[in-house]
């Protein structure tokens, strides 16, 4: 494929692959110049540019061509699988943890304790080689060498507490890019519910023309999370304490399940660990204990539920620049 490639005017190569016309396009290159041609006018700066030598280029082409080609679609997750490693003694670690599409695990431990480090071994698809030394299972098998660390296909998407955009573009020229790349039917109503989904989860509502980097913190999470749930075909959806972003966290992960994703959270909030059918505790770098939430935890969560929706509004009164004078009389009932 790679000589067909080569001999292709960029024109050509455009046609039928929008990620191909999108990386072309961001080169100011001339439409009818040989892919050969153009690759050999690349000086050290515009490949510095670039980020790649030409091979890494020409490799990354390559991709996006048989993507187009072959239909190619993402690895259908059933099942993931985490093996236990060692702690931060070099004790061995207890871990034989089964997940399957639309479980939320909760991770809980004091600061420090590893709870990052579980979410570092997961994103990377661990085989041993980090320094919990656990391994992770996709489908009750290791994952093939070349997923791990492509930038294509990714199995995992993750969403963190310090999460700020960087790139000059507006929310739907963001958004229009990434369906673009997905190859998705109807972008403009797909990105159209994204934007309105953000909004369901932020306090303050945003529109498609507002720039990525004017978002506040809030806004940014709730856009990431609907883009995961409605744009991104990762299966797998890790947060990291998202408890203080300032958005729906019931509906967050309502959205996330109904898209049949495996979701985990490293949480210190009751109500986010509760939410979960399970959780697991860490200590010392190592899993110490599994929880199954109980029936007296899920009634102690609808408690919590209504008070989170009594601050929530509180929150909503300051941010209309309104007082909060009334006796608060909060039932629990």
């Amino acid at each position: 494929m790679r000589n067909r490639l080569l001999s292709m005017t960029l024109a050509e190569l455009s046609e039928g692959h929008p990620g191909i016309a999108q990386f072309i396009a961001s080169t100011d290159a001339r439409p009818s110049r040989r892919l050969d041609s153009w690759l050999d006018s690349l000086d050290e700066n515009r490949l510095s540019d670039l980020g790649m030598d030409r091979e890494r280029v020409l490799e990354h082409l390559e991709i996006l061509a048989a993507q187009v080609q072959t239909g190619e679609t993402e690895q259908r997750v059933r099942s993931l699988t985490i093996l236990g490693g060692h702690d931060k003694s070099g004790q061995p670690e207890n871990l034989n943890l089964m997940l399957k599409t639309g479980d939320v695990l909760c991770i809980v431990g004091p600061t420090g304790s590893g709870k990052s480090r579980l979410l570092a071994d997961i994103e990377c698809l661990a085989q041993g080689d980090t320094p919990s030394g656990r391994r992770v299972l996709v489908n009750d098998a290791p994952p093939e060498p070349g997923s791990r660390f492509t930038s294509h296909r990714r199995l995992i998407a993750q969403l963190s507490q310090n999460m700020n955009f960087v790139v000059d573009l507006s929310v739907g020229e963001f958004l229009f890019m990434h369906a673009d790349c997905r190859r998705v039917k109807n972008p403009e109503t797909v990105v159209a519910d994204v934007i309105a989904c953000a909004n369901e989860l932020a306090g303050e509502r945003f529109t498609a023309d507002v720039s990525l980097t004017q978002l506040s913190g809030g806004q940014t999470r709730a856009l990431m999370i609907a883009d995961t749930a409605l744009l991104s075909a990762s299966p797998v959806v890790l947060i990291d304490e998202i408890e203080n972003a300032g958005i729906d966290r019931k509906k967050s992960l309502d959205l996330l399940i109904a898209k049949e994703k495996i979701v985990l959270i490293s949480t210190h909030d009751p109500i986010l660990a509760l939410m979960g059918s399970r959780r697991i505790v860490i200590r010392n770098g190592a899993v110490a204990d599994f929880i199954t939430t109980s029936e007296a935890e899920k009634a102690n969560l609808s408690i919590l539920e209504h008070i989170d929706q009594g601050l929530m509004d509180l929150r909503h009164q300051l941010r209309m620049g309104r007082r909060i004078e009334t006796a608060l009389n909060w039932t629990l009932e």
